[in-house]
């Protein structure tokens, strides 16, 4: 025979229900609630490297964000919310991405994605970051996997690995004439970007690569790579490569006697590169989407954003430091002409009206569409001299 409940007992139960339907963050709620959004705070993440190989990037990168957020609530926040800022580690290894994109998504519940370090963790995390439909804005890679294919939850910032070795290699072909073009790179979708974009501009030119060696982002000892690519005679080395792999590329070859030209990128373009103990890297030359600003640069704009930096960190901001004040100010500009109706397609929105925006330190113009999503494609030869990163050509290279 059934058991009967008692009305009360059915009273109190349905009340129980309707209080779990009303708790915060339930999906029951309210149709109209937006993921990272609430009537006083927008949730923005950030997942980059803050103690691994790149960490002098992620950490520079992040410091900047935060600081551009830090100003904006400091005067009210965006259309009445303040902006909540969560960095997590990914010590530039994969499963660590994985996991904390995880804890951004469900525990988090993160409205957008801002800078995003390193292209395999990226790669990895997008499929799932955006079926959930959370915007992947400005990613601290150049690879060309974070505007292409076409999505539009993803914005790049950056002129691409690819386009900038393209570049690049062709300026040193035809106006250094060098023949024997080789590579170094890392083993990963960076470095594959890299090397793609060096293979198919030398093909456009009817030539091969001279010698071609890999390694891993953790590899200490390059000796034997730089043996074998001297005996292909090589005159160029490109090199997809970052912070700490770069500058024990440049400081083996020294050692070896061996003055080879090198041609970094992006991620190589940094000023722990240029200032490396004994001035090691001098004439080491990289592509890059913008040129650092110095913080003696006279501009008042570098030296305020320069100075607030350093007493809130408590050290200079380098060249990602800088891309990432620019990348943020960027977003808040967006979320501010998204309006006090914040979704992610008002966000979207607004993302996609900014045209011509050029930041403090005049880097090239940002153009983004609702059929752009790609901010810039503009990237400039650079230098080591005298310890600091100098333009080597005034205008920006193409191919």
């Amino acid at each position: 025979m059934p058991m009967r409940i008692p009305r009360r007992a059915g009273a109190i139960s349905a009340a129980m229900l309707a209080a779990v339907l009303i708790l915060p963050g339930n999906p029951a709620q309210a149709a109209d609630a937006v993921r990272g959004v609430t009537d006083t705070e927008i949730t923005i993440g950030t997942i980059t490297d803050l103690s691994g190989v790149t960490a002098v990037q992620g950490v520079n990168n992040s410091y900047a964000n935060r600081l551009a957020y830090d100003e904006i609530n400091e005067k009210g926040g965006i259309n009445g919310r303040k902006i909540k800022y969560i960095v997590e580690d990914n010590q530039y290894q994969v499963p660590r991405a994985v996991q904390a994109m995880n804890k951004l998504l469900n525990n988090d519940s993160v409205f957008i994605m801002v800078n995003n370090g390193g292209t395999p963790m990226n790669n990895a995390n997008m499929p799932t970051q955006l079926e959930k439909g959370v915007p992947n804005v400005f990613p601290l890679t150049a690879a060309r996997s974070m505007y292409e294919p076409f999505n539009k939850l993803k914005f790049g910032q950056f002129a691409s690995y690819y386009d900038q070795m393209r570049s690049g290699v062709k300026y040193f072909v035809e106006k250094k004439g060098k023949k024997n073009i080789c590579a170094m790179t890392q083993d990963s979708d960076f470095g594959r970007d890299v090397l793609a974009g060096a293979v198919e501009q030398l093909a456009a030119m009817n030539m091969k690569l001279a010698g071609e060696t890999v390694h891993k982002p953790t590899d200490t000892d390059f000796n034997a790579s730089l043996t074998r690519l001297r005996d292909d005679k090589c005159d160029l080395i490109v090199t997809g490569t970052i912070v700490k792999d770069t500058t024990l590329i440049i400081s083996t070859a020294r050692k070896m006697g061996w003055d080879v030209d090198m041609l970094g990128q992006f991620a190589s373009y940094d000023t722990a590169v240029a200032d490396a103990p004994g001035n090691v890297a001098e004439g080491y030359y990289a592509m890059t989407p913008g040129l650092y600003a110095y913080p003696d640069d006279p501009r008042p704009a570098v030296q305020a954003f320069s100075k607030a930096y350093k007493t809130k960190f408590g050290r200079e901001p380098n060249f990602l430091g800088q891309m990432g004040y620019s990348a943020a100010q960027m977003t808040i500009l967006a979320l501010q002409r998204a309006g006090k109706d914040l979704t992610v397609d008002s966000f979207i929105k607004g993302l996609e009206s900014i045209d011509g925006f050029v930041d403090i330190f005049g880097n090239p113009p940002a153009h983004l569409s609702a059929t752009n999503h790609h901010a810039s494609t503009e990237s400039f030869l650079a230098v080591i001299k005298g310890g600091r990163w100098v333009a080597a050509m005034p205008e920006p290279l193409g191919y």
